[in-house]
């Protein structure tokens, strides 16, 4: 099944022409038959003459629905652009036949029409070299120009002819891989329910299947489907497709949305694009513009930021990521358009390089331009080594929906990538689960050198930073597990990168230390505490004398051990405490508060403290006024 759309000036005769090549009538709004002039998407089918059933959109030519036209024309295999003999190209057949230029629509007949109302010959050749002239440097630049009448027939077989050899060009629609069909309407059949139509442009649908849609992530089943208004149990890309849904209403849909499966399209509120101005364009591009932007059937406003230059002039090209007010599903590879939203006018178009990209971008970065030229350039093992780079340790299932790749692709690639010792699995147990490249690793090794300096610049006393600290800052938008940020850290630390002290991580060549000033402050707290071992200062006694930088390290150093929120004591005092509370337990079985509190001579508050802590370490445990020693307890 194959798909044309047609486009051309209004009132040139596109929708009189369909009607006499398939004997429908595609304006299918009330308005539309009373002004005589199509303002939205209109539908019909055709046999051609080889047998190829063809679907056919009509979309409007007047400039005010210029972006009904660009809906209709985003998924087909060939245009018609029709162009009246008694006109000739028109402001609307130069917008119409830029948009199919900038869409990269390979394909294509012109029809030109009307040819009853001219007796001049040599207008007709006029014409016609005037078309060839506006074709030229376009994709449709070999296009057939079949001279037709709607009115008297003349030219039809002709006409049918020329887009049956033009279809025989196309390659054929793969039904492997999942679904993607671009919503273009969506309404209510009484005793059908929700109805949605599009061109189903990857993919095959079936009766059955669960899908969903984006933007949106609504889940839906197929309840029936329709093509050429016959009903059908599956459709295959290429086809216009009505699919009725079930478990959604369509106040819950809407033109530009995409009737898809899990991870086939993202959902975006910014792409990164290369762009092309319309040689034509009524304006310059600049920097920060507003505009609206169409891919599919979707529109929202945006703004442009061209990454290279400020203005981008027409005829140019250029690097651009593109910011929406509305998401939309998009893959890498789709082609849009963008239009100046007042006075409305056609500026640019281009592809899709980055779907989803994470970051807004700064601007003349020669290594950012050199990734986007990858991502055109298509080329699944170099993306999965790039994608690998950027995002390592990466799983297979992430590569693949980062970059739309099969998983085949992925596997393909992957081993290639491994075979050449390009890409390697970040825990020998499990070699699939976190890919790696030498970029990915020195990326994240140099992050977490960057992290750690700041940190022991600021905190030049202490010992490190704990792991949890240190994962969230390494990766604060998208986590690692903690199984894959230890497998990180132990690979650091078999590189010397880093070094452990008591759960703490630091570079290898720091040594914390105190300045003169805080030594001195230091000794003096220290001699405090050791004066007084079992009724020490308090943490808010402690502050008078040093400040929390200063006790954190001593806590950190375990120099002193915190047993409360308010009680610390010096790592000798608890270790000869707890040596002799354990003492007293192996003699006697349990020890009381009381009995602890006159064995060291110190106050309940202290001792209740100890006591607690002790619970805590799972060194003893409380039965009733008794504390017993924990089976559990290695001490």
């Amino acid at each position: 099944m194959k798909v044309i759309a047609t486009a051309g000036h209004v009132d040139h005769g596109k929708s009189t022409l369909i009607q006499a090549l398939t004997g429908i009538d595609p304006d299918r709004l009330q308005e539309e038959k009373q002004r005589g002039m199509t303002i939205d998407l209109g539908f019909a089918w055709l046999t051609l003459p080889d047998g190829e059933p063809v679907g056919i959109v009509d979309v409007p030519g007047h400039i005010d629905f210029i972006k009904n036209m660009v809906a209709g024309i985003g998924a087909v295999d060939a245009a018609l652009l029709v162009v009246a003999a008694d006109e000739g190209v028109m402001p609307q057949t130069s917008e119409h036949l830029a948009i199919l230029d900038l869409l990269q629509t390979p394909r294509g007949v012109v029809a030109l029409t009307k040819i009853d109302m001219i007796e001049d010959e040599e207008w007709l050749e006029l014409v016609e070299e005037e078309v060839r002239e506006a074709l030229a440097e376009t994709t449709l630049a070999d296009a057939p120009i079949v001279p037709v009448s709607a009115y008297t027939g003349q030219g039809l077989d002709a006409l049918l002819q020329a887009l049956a050899d033009v279809l025989a060009q196309a390659p054929p629609h793969s039904p492997e891989g999942p679904p993607r069909l671009s919503i273009d309407r969506a309404f209510s059949i009484a005793g059908f329910g929700t109805v949605v139509t599009g061109t189903l442009k990857e993919g095959a649908l079936h009766v059955g299947d669960d899908v969903i849609i984006e933007p949106g992530d609504l889940k839906a089943r197929i309840r029936g489907l329709q093509s050429h208004q016959q009903p059908i149990q599956q459709a295959l890309p290429g086809s216009r497709v009505a699919v009725n849904l079930s478990g959604l209403h369509p106040s819950d849909l809407h033109r530009g949305q995409v009737l898809t499966t899990a991870g086939r399209v993202r959902s975006t509120l910014r792409v990164d694009v290369r762009l092309r101005a319309w040689r034509d364009a009524p304006a310059i591009l600049k920097h920060n513009m507003e505009i609206t932007f169409h891919s599919g059937a979707a529109e929202t406003m945006g703004r442009l930021r061209l990454l290279e230059a400020n203005e981008l002039l027409p005829g140019e090209e250029t690097w651009a990521q593109i910011e929406l007010r509305d998401p939309v599903a998009v893959s890498r590879g789709d082609h849009f358009i963008i239009r100046r939203p007042s006075p409305s006018a056609t500026l640019a178009g281009g592809v899709i390089v980055d779907p989803a990209p994470r970051r807004r971008h700064k601007r003349r970065r020669p290594e950012l331009f050199r990734r986007f030229e990858a991502l055109l350039r298509n080329d699944p093992l170099e993306l999965t080594a790039l994608i690998i780079s950027e995002r390592g340790p990466i799983a297979p299932p992430d590569i693949g929906q980062a970059l739309q790749l099969s998983p085949l692709q992925v596997q393909t690639a992957l081993e290639k990538l491994r075979n050449a010792g390009k890409a390697w699995p970040l825990t020998a147990d499990a070699p699939d689960a976190d890919l790696m490249t030498d970029e990915a690793w020195e990326r994240i090794s140099r992050r977490i050198s960057h992290i750690l300096e700041a940190y022991h610049a600021e905190h030049p006393a202490w010992l490190g930073m704990v792991r949890e600290e240190l994962k969230s800052r390494v990766q604060p938008r998208q986590g690692w597990s903690t199984r894959t940020f230890n497998a990180i850290v132990q690979r650091a630390l078999a590189e010397d990168l880093l070094r452990e002290d008591r759960g703490y991580l630091a570079l290898t060549d720091f040594s914390p230390a105190f300045s003169v000033r805080q030594q001195k402050a230091v000794d003096a707290l220290l001699a405090r505490f050791r004066a007084q071992p079992y009724t020490p200062p308090s943490v808010r006694q402690s502050l008078e004398i040093v400040d929390d930088e200063m006790l954190a390290a001593l806590i950190q150093r375990v120099d002193l051990v915190k047993l409360g929120p308010d009680i610390l004591f010096t790592r000798e005092t608890y270790d000869e405490m707890l040596a002799r509370t354990l003492d007293f337990l192996h003699q006697n079985d349990q020890i009381t508060v009381a009995q602890c509190r006159d064995l060291f001579g110190a106050s309940r508050k202290y001792i209740l403290a100890f006591l607690e802590y002790l619970d805590r370490e799972h060194i003893t445990r409380r039965e009733g006024d008794y504390r017993v020693l924990a089976r559990t307890s290695n001490k």
